[in-house]
């Protein structure tokens, strides 16, 4: 009974897609083999807020508004399981899910995303501490890096594997640098200045406008439509029922498959509500060891550095200052400095990887599940490819008519990426209350904490939007 009220409820709101098709959940995995998802989301954060927006503000302010980037991330946490809930359950994306309640809804995040993440923001942002360590044209290292990313995404046999391969190697050098830099750099005035952190709490400097509060907000870990690509990348990792659902791979040099990726329904029964507490265990502990804990100790770490090296400088105005950042270290360590720059620029490298990757198959999922279903020819990975191609190329256009400020582009993405985390943890909890079997449905603290979240990114959202309007005209 538990099932079958479970698909008529997914059949109620599918619109033109096909029910959910019965099947046994999978048996839970160990910890050691399910690594990875939380790391891509970390990883791929490990730049535009951990790199660049919270050194920025740390920069700029001091480090009294730190405390809200670890309530960023705590948000961030129990959105990304309550995206990973629908697809470990059904093996659907978040996105098709939101399909099932409107048949437009997963399109228009989609686009939301495609706006957010165009601009070449992380590319410029490489290439410019690129140029600080070896010299060098920032927009033609930028148009190479983007080029770069373009042939790695579509001739990986298995995307997911470049992804995470490539996000392992930028996380555990910047956990490296870190390491050093916590003997080396970090002043005590840094330990104190998080003192203020906790002494200021719930305070908003008055300096900081709406939408970089908002950007710093979202940014504090994943942010916007990144977190809705949990769902892509725990089903690659064959996490839940995503084992049940075909990897997304090269068209050119993988076996692409034109199967649409809608998803199964298992049966409410104790077996397979037993598999599930192991699978959700499972899940949780893997965000928390991976996504929540190297995101709030790298936001610390990289936010105390700034602090302890330009903070009161007044040369805090743009990215540049994390030249003056650098320069600060060679001074203290003749090559420490030159090893930042280059951690940085592989930071924000691999970052841009990530978004132009995630966008990509938040595009391709929608596409193909929803508006092409049938088609042989238009098979995910194909529509994939060409989402990449039209990101890099669009990136390149961009920084050739010269619109290639790095802090600029990434408080637009930033602020759009919070209007979207107001809008779709709204569609979480209607999702997971909806269209889940009653015993795995949301409910108790989470689903206070995601209607919280929903009323703050609102809040800002509204306040970020009176702001631009205010400006425009």
């Amino acid at each position: 009974m538990g099932r079958l009220s479970y698909v008529a409820g997914a059949v109620m709101g599918a619109m033109t897609l096909p029910e959910l098709r019965p099947a046994e959940l999978p048996d839970p995995k160990p910890l050691r083999k399910v690594i990875g998802p939380g790391v891509i989301a970390a990883g791929v954060g490990l730049a535009s807020g951990e790199f660049v927006i919270w050194p920025y503000i740390s920069a700029n302010v001091g480090l009294v508004f730190l405390w809200a980037a670890v309530v960023g991330v705590v948000a961030q946490y129990f959105l990304n399981m309550e995206i990973e809930r629908y697809t470990l359950a059904t093996g659907e994306t978040a996105l098709t899910g939101f399909s099932r309640l409107g048949r437009h809804w997963g399109l228009a995040f989609a686009a939301m995303a495609v706006l957010a993440n165009i601009w070449p923001g992380w590319a410029t942002s490489s290439a410019t501490v690129l140029t600080y360590a070896v010299g060098g044209d920032v927009t033609v290292i930028a148009v190479v890096e983007l080029l770069l990313i373009a042939v790695a995404l579509t001739l990986s046999p298995v995307v997911y594997r470049t992804m995470e391969a490539t996000q392992f190697l930028k996380v555990g050098a910047v956990l490296v640098f870190l390491v050093i830099a916590l003997f080396l750099a970090i002043t005590g005035d840094a330990y104190r200045g998080l003192g203020e952190a906790v002494t200021h709490a719930g305070q908003v400097p008055a300096q900081l406008g709406a939408a970089l509060v908002l950007g710093a907000m979202a940014f504090a870990g994943a942010g916007g439509g990144q977190n809705l690509v949990q769902s892509n990348w725990i089903r690659d990792k064959n996490m839940g029922m995503g084992e049940r659902i075909p990897r997304l791979v090269s068209p050119i040099t993988g076996e692409d498959q034109a199967v649409p990726a809608t998803g199964f329904a298992f049966t409410a029964d104790e077996a397979n509500l037993a598999r599930w507490r192991g699978w959700w265990r499972v899940a949780n502990i893997e965000q928390l060891v991976s996504f929540v804990a190297i995101t709030i100790v790298t936001i610390s770490l990289m936010s105390m550095l700034a602090y302890s090296t330009v903070f009161g400088a007044g040369t805090a105005s743009d990215v540049t200052f994390l030249r003056t950042e650098g320069e600060v270290l060679n001074q203290r360590l003749s090559w420490f400095g030159t090893f930042f720059w280059a951690v940085g620029a592989l930071s924000l490298f691999a970052a841009s990887m990530g978004i132009c990757d995630y966008v990509a198959r938040m595009v391709a999922d929608v596409v193909k599940t929803v508006y092409l279903p049938a088609s042989t020819r238009w098979t995910e990975s194909r529509v994939y490819s060409l989402v990449v191609w039209f990101i890099v190329l669009f990136g390149i256009a961009m920084l050739t008519i010269g619109f290639d400020q790095p802090i600029t582009l990434l408080v637009i993405s930033a602020s759009v990426g919070g209007i979207m985390m107001f809008l779709y943890s709204a569609l979480l909890a209607v999702l997971n209350r909806r269209l889940l079997p009653e015993a795995i449905r949301i409910r108790g603290y989470r689903l206070v904490i995601v209607l919280l979240t929903f009323a703050f990114f609102g809040y800002f959202s509204v306040l970020t939007l009176i702001d631009q309007f205010g400006k425009l005209f």
